[in-house]
């Protein structure tokens, strides 16, 4: 176990849906204190009304300075420019982190200190805080998303990975892709909240009244909308079934515009987490209509294992890390496959009166909560660290 640490951690936005990085800084939280960075600067801001948006979020955040959200975790959204790639800049943001992250170290117990990076480009981070672990923790292929520079996000990820002691990936081709940066490179797939989905499994409980009473089936996707999702899809699923409702929650960050014009199709928007347990006892249906290219293929879903923990039946467009679930999930490639693998889907669920499938599908979950994943991170850091100090790899797992 680790514990009795400062563990600094450089994520996306802590205020977002939750994440493999909340899930795991909340665990590790019980032992040590987390100080999580809301790190915004790896991509440059766009003319758009979204970033428009989030920026004066971020402002917002920063004029509030740091925020304890939790016993043990403090949250920093530091000022930094978001501009990569200029070294002058980076320069600057190297010094504006160091300085804010280490006001808040200040304010804790004097214990040794790990920086687990979720960003690909804060090398410069690495060994300002006489850490005795750095972690890269490598969940997206980041050169792939749009707004990035390629290049750029490359070459950094490679300073980090060589001032590392640790890298986990969460897909096998993140795995086959950035083995070659680093000795240590371990696969951790993410894993879920199966105690918090298990009361979707109740026969009797509350569905949201803005999906209770729509026509069934009901094929449900929460998670953030963005050009990974394929509307194209989801526009002929509505087309081919006008007579099965489409439930969409989560942000939409693309132009979605197009599938207003369907009845059978529901934008919900954001919903709380704590809510998405009653969405799925109103689904019947649990999709994944991402699109297949450079970037979906190193993804490792997190909604996968949070519907098949509520006992949904799954359907998916082929991506690489669903595979290995393929006894639970339908796999299609086209409109008319997938149309077919939902109707398959509904008479399996119809089928179950019992609940026997659905309770399998939870309890097959069982084995890949986030404890039992970040269980297995633990052993990794702590062959890390004894590369570094057998000593102090024994003190800091205990």
């Amino acid at each position: 176990m680790i514990q009795d640490r400062n563990i600094i951690c450089i994520a996306s936005n802590w205020f977002y849906d939750p994440t493999s990085k909340h899930h795991l800084m909340k665990l590790l939280s019980r032992h040590n204190h987390v100080i999580w960075v809301n790190y915004h600067a790896s991509r440059k801001p766009q003319w758009s009304a979204r970033d428009a948006g989030a920026m004066v979020g971020k402002i917002r955040q920063i004029i509030q300075g740091p925020r304890q959200v939790a016993e043990s975790i403090t949250v920093v959204t530091p000022l930094v420019v978001p501009l990569p790639g200029n070294r002058a800049v980076a320069s600057l943001n190297a010094e504006l982190l160091v300085r804010q992250i280490r006001s808040v170290l200040n304010d804790l117990p004097e214990r040794p200190t790990q920086l687990w990076s979720f960003a690909p480009d804060v090398d410069y981070l690495c060994g300002r805080f006489d850490e005795e672990l750095r972690l890269y923790y490598c969940v997206d292929e980041f050169s792939r998303f749009v707004g990035y520079d390629a290049e750029q996000v490359l070459a950094a990820e490679r300073r980090l990975a060589e001032r590392a002691d640790l890298l986990i990936v969460t897909s096998q081709a993140l795995l086959e892709a950035k083995r070659s940066l680093h000795s240590r490179v371990a696969l951790v797939s993410h894993g879920v909240d199966a105690e918090h989905f298990r009361t979707a499994l109740r026969s009797t409980g509350p569905i949201p009244l803005e999906i209770r009473e729509l026509p069934r089936p009901v094929l449900g996707f929460w998670g953030l909308i963005q050009d990974w999702v394929d509307l194209d899809l989801l526009e002929a699923v509505a087309r081919r079934r006008p007579q099965w409702s489409i439930v969409l929650i989560g942000e939409a960050a693309a132009d979605v515009g197009r599938l207003h014009r369907f009845p059978n199709v529901r934008l919900l928007g954001r919903r709380h987490y704590q809510k998405l347990p009653e969405y799925a006892r109103g689904m019947d249906i649990g999709i994944i209509p991402f699109r297949v290219n450079d970037l979906t293929r190193a993804v490792n879903p997190i909604k996968l294992r949070e519907y098949l923990s509520a006992g949904l039946p799954v359907v998916s467009t082929p991506l690489p890390e669903v595979a290995s679930y393929d006894r639970m999930v339908r796999v299609a490639d086209t409109p008319e496959t997938f149309v077919e693998a939902c109707e398959a889907a509904v008479l399996e669920a119809k089928a179950d009166v019992a609940g026997r499938a659905r309770r399998a599908r939870h309890e097959a979950m069982l084995q890949e909560t986030w404890e039992a994943k970040l269980a297995v991170i633990e052993q990794h850091v702590q062959a890390a660290l004894a590369a570094r100090s057998p000593r102090a790899a024994a003190i800091a797992v205990g």
